[in-house]
């Protein structure tokens, strides 16, 4: 038999199946969070596939935002094999729920089977049994997500810990190209042949890749949390150059930072921090595809942040590839005119912003003195308070006081634009954590 009968009579297989399943579920995630207390329904399958009742609110722990089509799996996707994502959670909860996305897909996708399970431990494949928990969507195990839709899954009583790694796995038995992925993840993920989803060894998992497929979020019901922080930016958000497996984000050493100041005793609110970073993202222009790959800033915010549980307050950098990739010369009032369009849209919600600097490029092959004027055009008017509702000026953080238009030597990671782990950290150091009180104003 080819191979392309056989996926044709397990296609037939799988419908079968399906079809027969207690309540296929096949839909959008919508749910926002604004329902902050929660009670969930009862067990109806084994394995803790529905959460029990229960109270909390939802946060998001974790997300990343799809990017776009993953190179090679055009035609067959990643039909057969089990895919495990490691993903790092910033605070904890006593029930989870896990966003999966087909936005770059050209057909339906099919999971058959999915799965949620703390890690044994940090860069390992392998769960701690106990934990290891089947995830449902509308009570079935199977759902079908429909091209460029995400869906949400139910909630799964299951303890997740803050600042732990966390397996979500998931299996499609059929082609469905391309996957959609978020390429510098700067975590290993994993891959198995074969429905392993509920593997707690980790033993079969020996494939290894350096991005997230398919999964967009992990939310927990938490009693640590009472809101959500996105960090939405580019490369410097998304960790571009920090260390392998070490979560060495900024957004993860504010994360840390947050944590600790409340350990201590301080007056802050309890919120998680989650990132909305992608590499190359600009505030006014998407990448090519239908539907465009490295959506705008503009296009993307109400899916990457919005479409988050309890936002309470976003952190914006983002500006610097408007500069660097535009082949002209960009106009410093049309980003701001982009930014404060973000502004607009989160104080339509209710959200507070908190806005960065533009750090500097100088040495990048792309730097010159033109560009270099529209960068400090663009931080001046953020440093004057015209555009967002608090700053943190990464600008000033990094620079090299002897030289200012560039990074400084120790927090460069050698490319002249991405920091170091030291730069990374230097970034979340200068956050004010007290710009996380309060709300949006009135207006601006």
């Amino acid at each position: 038999m080819t191979r392309r009968r056989g996926y044709a009579l397990l296609a037939a297989i799988v419908s079968v199946i399906v079809a027969l399943s207690a309540a296929l579920y096949v839909g959008v995630a919508t749910d926002d969070g604004t329902n902050d207390r929660a009670s969930l329904s009862g067990s109806r399958l084994p394995h803790n596939s529905a959460a029990p009742v229960s109270t909390g609110v939802w946060v998001g722990s974790w997300s990343a935002a799809p990017v776009g089509a993953e190179p090679g799996t055009e035609t067959e996707g990643l039909a057969g094999r089990s895919v495990r994502n490691v993903v790092h959670t910033s605070v904890g909860g006593t029930s989870a729920r896990i966003t999966l996305s087909n936005l770059y897909g050209q057909s339906p996708l099919t999971i058959t089977h999915a799965s949620i399970a703390v890690a044994a431990g940090s860069g390992t494949a392998a769960a701690t049994a106990a934990s290891m928990r089947r995830l449902t969507f509308g009570g079935a195990t199977a759902v079908v997500v429909p091209p460029g839709q995400q869906v949400l899954s139910d909630a799964v009583a299951v303890r997740i810990p803050a600042d732990s790694d966390v397996l979500v796995t998931t299996y499609s038995p059929t082609p469905a190209g391309p996957v959609t992925y978020h390429p510098t993840a700067r975590q290993t993920s994993y891959v198995a042949e074969g429905d392993l989803t509920e593997d707690v060894t980790g033993t079969p998992y020996t494939g290894q890749v350096e991005y997230w497929r398919y999964l967009t979020a992990l939310d927990v019901l938490s009693d640590e949390a009472v809101g959500t922080v996105v960090a939405f930016g580019d490369s410097l958000t998304d960790g571009k150059n920090s260390s392998l497996n070490a979560n060495n984000r900024w957004p993860d050493y504010l994360s840390d930072r947050l944590r600790a100041a409340l350990a201590a005793g301080r007056n802050l609110p309890r919120y998680s921090v989650v990132n909305a970073g992608i590499g190359g993202n600009q505030v006014l222009v998407s990448g090519l595809g239908r539907p465009s790959e490295n959506e705008a800033g503009l296009t993307r915010f109400a899916r990457d942040v919005l479409g988050r549980p309890n936002v309470k307050v976003v952190v914006v950098d983002l500006g610097v590839n408007d500069i660097l990739r535009n082949r002209g010369l960009a106009d410093p009032d049309r980003i701001l005119a982009g930014l404060r369009d973000l502004v607009r849209q989160a104080h339509a919600r209710g959200i507070k912003v908190v806005g960065a600097t533009l750090m500097p490029f100088g040495g990048h092959r792309g730097h010159t003195e033109a560009r270099e004027d529209v960068r400090q055009a663009i931080n001046a008017a953020i440093r004057a308070g015209t555009v967002y509702d608090a700053v943190v000026d990464f600008d000033k953080a990094v620079r090299d006081p002897y030289d200012p238009r560039a990074l400084r030597p120790d927090y460069d990671s050698g490319d002249d634009l991405h920091p170091s782990d030291r730069g990374y950290e230097r970034m979340a150091s200068v956050f004010d954590l007290d710009d996380l009180k309060g709300g949006a104003p009135a207006e601006l």
